[in-house]
């Protein structure tokens, strides 16, 4: 397993509550859980607990290309922070520290081996920039 770990952050304008909410209710992950326009969210599932499992299917909207993002719970502590550990052992941290009318969202994750670390930085941030648009445009 890889030893490197990549960080992508963003401070979004709502408040703790309203974020935590939007990044973890299935709802509103299949309206911003993608990297670009071209790529859709088309469902998720999200059973936020210690040992429940979190299931999002990413695809190109022209149906090119697709895969399910599958991981289960570690941690949970409410409005706060989650642990997971993905499909192929990876692990990511998710930490959400509201400052007020704002929240800053920080993703920690375990690279994988197929791709350089920049383009998954990039993937992420951009998933992480989707998912602020969208928060703050709500």
């Amino acid at each position: 397993m890889s030893a490197t770990q990549i960080t992508v952050q963003n401070v979004i304008a709502a408040d703790a509550e309203k974020v935590w909410n939007y990044y973890n209710s299935p709802e509103h992950i299949t309206k911003w859980n993608f990297a670009s326009d071209d790529w859709q969210c088309p469902r998720a599932e999200n059973d936020m607990r210690p040992g429940g499992k979190y299931s999002a299917r990413m695809e190109a909207k022209d149906g090119s290309w697709g895969f399910d993002f599958e991981a289960v719970y570690d941690k949970v502590d409410e409005g706060k922070e989650f642990t997971y550990t993905m499909g192929d052992g990876r692990k990511a941290n998710v930490v959400f520290n509201g400052q007020g009318s704002q929240t800053e969202v920080v993703v920690t994750f375990d690279a994988e081996e197929q791709n350089p670390v920049d383009m998954q930085k990039g993937g992420w941030q951009a998933i992480l920039d989707n998912f602020k648009k969208y928060t703050e445009s709500h």
